[in-house]
């Protein structure tokens, strides 16, 4: 099966959840279609907050697995692609670096870029292109990832990684690499720094000692993107988990009225602390989840 890119910007007319479906014309169908049951890379063009902007990335961001491809009921000239394993990356991973190009499409006869190409939304991609940019993406080992240092940035005086000696990261993205990632991005996203209690502590090697919290869980096919992350410490993660808080969808902190007395000991907020930039926020639809499925309210 081919592999795809999906080209996704932050102000597209397409109606995107974007680690849950991608929107597409009818025009890219038989390419989607083709992919379904495999993986996809993310890529954000250079405009990206409106037609005339140009604070794009120009770069590769995340990874996801089509699942299913069913048609738009309000326009039938397009259709939805259903995402799991929905994952950014740890580095973002920009379309060129030098004269390499990560997508040989992009790329002229006389070196130079194709920018008709990028005019393709939807763009399919050979399997070592692919590779190569997971690998990037990925940055650290899993080895290197333990350290929790978040100081890894890509750099692009460096070639290409090579493309056969990470396996893992190469044909699938696995658990552990993505808790790993998971867990860096979220607390990126919060300073390292509990949402809940505004706690923040560094161990003796100053590795944070907050965690990364699924809102919507894994196990149950929540992804692994920012938005549906909390930093947490583990007494208040062990909390949430288990349904005796919740948030509400105006990020107020909700306590079971079951636990009141034991929940009152904690230095819990009224209203958590949110990431600064808006699209790492919680979203509403992961809160809804939580609040359904896991909020002992009573």
């Amino acid at each position: 099966m081919p592999k795809v890119v999906f080209t996704a910007s932050d102000s597209s007319i397409y109606d995107d959840v974007r680690d849950r479906w991608y929107h597409f014309p009818n025009m890219y169908l038989k390419s989607v279609c083709e992919a379904v049951g495999d993986q996809v890379v993310f890529y954000q063009p250079r405009r990206n907050s409106g037609p005339t902007s140009a604070d794009g990335a120009q770069a590769y961001f995340a990874a996801a697995r089509v699942v299913n491809v069913r048609p738009d009921p309000n326009r039938p000239d397009h259709h939805f692609a259903d995402l799991a394993e929905y994952m950014e990356f740890d580095l973002k991973v920009p379309f060129k670096v030098g004269d390499h190009y990560w997508e040989s499409f992009l790329r002229k006869d006389d070196g130079s870029t194709n920018k008709g190409a990028f005019g393709h939304s939807v763009r399919l991609i050979p399997d070592v292109e692919f590779s190569a940019i997971i690998a990037a993406g990925l940055g650290p080992s899993i080895e290197e990832a333990r350290s929790e240092s978040d100081e890894h940035r890509f750099d692009p005086s460096l070639p290409a990684p090579p493309l056969i000696e990470r396996p893992t990261a190469t044909t699938t993205i696995t658990r552990k690499i993505r808790d790993v990632a998971f867990r860096r991005h979220v607390r990126i996203a919060y300073a390292n720094t509990c949402a809940i209690t505004g706690l923040r502590f560094f161990d003796r090697k100053g590795r944070p000692e907050v965690q990364g919290a699924h809102i919507w869980p894994v196990e149950e096919n929540g992804p692994d993107s920012v938005r549906n992350g909390i930093a947490m410490t583990a007494t208040v993660h062990w909390l949430f988990d288990r349904g005796l808080i919740s948030i509400g969808d105006d990020f107020s902190i909700l306590r079971s009225a079951k636990h009141h007395d034991a929940l009152a000991s904690l230095p819990l907020r009224d209203v958590m602390t949110v990431p600064e930039k808006i699209s790492d926020r919680p979203h509403p639809t992961y809160l809804e989840w939580h609040r359904v499925n896991r909020f002992n309210e009573s």
